[in-house]
C-alpha cells in the first residue's frame, strides 16, 4: 500500500482526505484500487470512505469490473461546469475546465486509434 499526496496543498482543510492505493500494479503498470478516506464528523461521527475501483485487465478477456480514468474525467468535467454555471465561477475553474476536457478528448482519441487498429479492449498495443 502506498499513499498519494498530489492533492495535497498546505493549509487546505481537504488536507484531511486521505487516498491509498490498496494494490500491486497489473500488467500495464497502474494500480487499480484506490481508497478515500477521511475523518468524522466535528461532532464524532465515525470515519468514512470510498473505493475507486478502476478497470483491471483488458474488457474482452475480463468483461467490465471498473471504471476507467474517462469516467473520472467526465465527473469531473461536470462539476466544473456546474461551479462555472453557478456562483463559483473563476477563471482556475474554467482552466481546470479546459484542460480536463483536453485530457478526456486526448484518451478518447487513443481509444478511437485502438479501435481503429483492433485491439480495443486487449492487451495488444
Amino acid at each position: 500500500m502506498r499513499k498519494v499526496t498530489e492533492h495535497v496543498v498546505p493549509g487546505d482543510l481537504f488536507n484531511q482526505l486521505t487516498v491509498t492505493v490498496t494494490d500491486e500494479p497489473g500488467d500495464g503498470g497502474a494500480c487499480h484500487r484506490y481508497v478515500i478516506s477521511w475523518p468524522g464528523s466535528v461532532d464524532g461521527g465515525p470515519n468514512a470512505e470510498c473505493e475507486v475501483n478502476f478497470q483491471n485487465g483488458p474488457i474482452k478477456e475480463n468483461d467490465v469490473n471498473g471504471i476507467t480514468q474517462e469516467v473520472l474525467l467526465a465527473i469531473v468535467i461536470d462539476r466544473l461546469r456546474s461551479f462555472q454555471a453557478g456562483p463559483f465561477a473563476c477563471d482556475e475553474n474554467e482552466l481546470a475546465l479546459m484542460l480536463t476536457a483536453g485530457a478526456l478528448r486526448t484518451l478518447q482519441n487513443r481509444t478511437r486509434a485502438r479501435i481503429a487498429r483492433g485491439v480495443e479492449g486487449t492487451h495488444n498495443a
